[in-house]
């Protein structure tokens, strides 16, 4: 058996740890070959209904960060429009993508498998196949963009290294710009890796690109005083706090001038 089939039927962890964006994009094709798209938001839907995350013990969508639900509404209210642009599955994400984040599935951006169009008892619908059609990461992400949107962006925030190519993209978008990195630095409330992450969490290259660019890196452990939505519905709020304003305020501006 090769891999990186044969790390998950052994639970290889370490070597899962260190398996690709386009390895876990062949599994994922894989595994859901045959279903149609709608059959496939069906399941995401039961499984999000469900699943709890195992370290936090609360459904999967209690786990979105409190200042990205708040940084999307304050770029919302400034006319902005705002897309997610994940390495996951873009059909996975654009399931939950309006709910949980005010992005509507048309503004998702993310990895994807290739379809083929069929009939079904005289319906038409789409069937997913078990090859990788697009994997969003690195230079992905640029040409996805470019795709899916048609412009680049004036505003990027993200987390991992392989976003350098989106967050080098905006850096170089003509007039007034803004490329954010969060570094996550909270392990007492969330997570906290950089350089020693995996390939999936890791932010090495980033860092260095951060500091000779002039970019902004934020701290969630210093700058954020909820972490997610529950933490601030129970009051369990930090007062130590800067808000994303100050951040995103050369931006504002630049749009009303």
């Amino acid at each position: 058996m090769r891999q990186p089939y044969k790390a998950i039927v052994e639970g290889d962890m370490d070597a899962l740890s260190r398996m690709s964006h386009h390895e876990i994009g062949e599994v994922i094709a894989a595994t859901h070959a045959g279903m149609t798209t709608e059959e496939f938001a069906g399941v995401v839907r039961a499984w999000l209904s469900t699943a709890k995350h195992p370290r936090f013990d609360r459904p999967y969508g209690e786990c979105v960060f409190q200042p990205m639900l708040e940084l999307l509404t304050f770029l919302r209210s400034n006319g902005f429009r705002t897309f997610i642009v994940s390495g996951g599955g873009i059909d996975f994400i654009r399931v939950f993508s309006e709910q949980l984040y005010g992005v509507l599935p048309a503004q998702v951006i993310g990895s994807s498998s290739k379809t083929r169009h069929e009939l079904r008892d005289g319906a038409p619908v789409l069937v997913k196949l078990p090859d990788l059609g697009s994997v969003d990461d690195r230079e992905g992400k640029v040409m996805n963009i470019h795709l899916h949107i048609g412009q680049r962006p004036i505003f990027a925030i993200a987390n991992a290294d392989g976003d350098l190519a989106m967050l080098t993209y905006t850096d170089h978008a003509p007039g007034t710009h803004l490329s954010m990195l969060v570094r996550h630095d909270d392990g007492e409330r969330e997570f906290a890796y950089d350089r020693d992450g995996t390939f999936w969490g890791k932010l090495d290259a980033g860092l260095d690109t951060a500091r000779k660019a002039g970019w902004t890196v934020v701290s969630p452990r210093s700058e954020w005083a909820a972490m997610f939505p529950a933490d601030r519905r129970a009051g369990r709020v930090r007062t130590r706090q800067r808000l994303p304003r100050r951040h995103v305020r050369p931006i504002l501006r630049s749009r009303t001038t």
